[in-house]
This record gives C-alpha cells, sequence and structure tokens, in this order.
C-alpha cells in the first residue's frame, strides 16, 4: 500500500513511512505551521514543472503550507500541486497588486518591493526547495544558506556550498521530509 498524491503519483515505501510521521505530526498539537519555501525560475522546462507539482503535493497531502512567489514556472506548479490535495499556498508577489498571480495561489501578498521580496519568501520559510535555477532562485538560496536554512536544491543552475543537491524528486521528498521530521522532534527536547 502506498499514499498517493495528485495525478497518481505512487511514493516509494520509505517516503510513504516518513510521509505518515509527518501527517502525525501535522494533525497533532506540535504541528509547525510555517511553510516550507518552494522556489525556481518563473520559466522552466517540463521536468522542473513535475518536480515542483510533485513535491508540493506531497508537502499538502501533510499539511505542510507552501510559500513562494507566486508567479509563474516552478512557482505556479507548487502552486498547483498542494492546491490539488487542498494545500495553503503563499504567493509573496514583487508587484503591487494581485494581478500577476498564478490560479493556485490561495493567499496573496503584493509587496510593491520588486524582487526584494525574495528575503521575504526565504525568511518565511521552515526550509527551502529549489527547482531549477536562475539568478533570482540562486539569490535566495544563498540567502537561505546565510541564514542557517536548510536549502536543497534538484536540477540547479549553480552549486551553492551549504545547499544539498538531490539527484531526482523523490531522493528531494525524501530530504526535506526528513528535515521537517527532526526539526518537529527537536522542537519537542
Amino acid at each position: 500500500m502506498f499514499l498517493q498524491t495528485g495525478a497518481d503519483m505512487p511514493l516509494p515505501p520509505k517516503i510513504n513511512k516518513q510521509l505518515r510521521q509527518l501527517i502525525e505530526i501535522q494533525a497533532g498539537p506540535h504541528r509547525n505551521p510555517q511553510p516550507v519555501g518552494i522556489i525556481g525560475p518563473s520559466t522552466c522546462n517540463e521536468a522542473c514543472r513535475s518536480a515542483a507539482y510533485k513535491v508540493a503535493s506531497v508537502l499538502a497531502s501533510a499539511g505542510v503550507p507552501i510559500i513562494c512567489g507566486g508567479r509563474g514556472g516552478v512557482m505556479e506548479a507548487a502552486c498547483h500541486g498542494a492546491y490539488d490535495m487542498g494545500g495553503v499556498t503563499i504567493g509573496i508577489l514583487p508587484e503591487e497588486d494581485r494581478r500577476s498571480a498564478n490560479k493556485y495561489v490561495t493567499l496573496t501578498l503584493p509587496t510593491g518591493i520588486g524582487e526584494i521580496r525574495n528575503a521575504l519568501i526565504v525568511r518565511g520559510s521552515e526550509c527551502v526547495v529549489a527547482i531549477g535555477g536562475g539568478m533570482g532562485t540562486l539569490s535566495e538560496m544563498a540567502l537561505g544558506v546565510k541564514w542557517n536554512k536548510a536549502v536543497f536544491t534538484l536540477y540547479e543552475e549553480f552549486r551553492l556550498p551549504g545547499a544539498q543537491a538531490a539527484e531526482n524528486t523523490d531522493q528531494l521528498i525524501e530530504w526535506v521530509i526528513e528535515y521537517l521530521v527532526r526539526k518537529s522532534d527537536a522542537s519537542l527536547e
């Protein structure tokens, strides 16, 4: 038996076991309400879109909110994945209004501060998941490392010391869930 996310995406047994732990944590009194940041370019290929959708749908299925830049590409795919699972998606927009938000954002925060909003995304994240690359994504990854956030990457354009580069989507999901469970366990001590 395995849990499923989104469009019939089976998960390996190890991830299913970890996901069950995370679901229990998120359903209990010690849940972590802080979102996971999913960052990446606004224009991306299908591999990045698919990975962002899957990561976000798995996390949302456990009750983990998602925070991102709220626009297209990786951000839209992540919001779509979380939305399809009934999850909460927070879009921190660079513009002064919500018109640029993708249709899957459940909470928009138009900032009017341009790319400086990248700092808000990272600061508001429990950990940062970077899928794909570009200079904006690199800046967010660097802020995450600087602020001692866990930074996980997939299909990154640039290797950043301090970030953990996954080889595939399942490994990325496994690492993020392990981190969230460990972080929850540490908060109980």
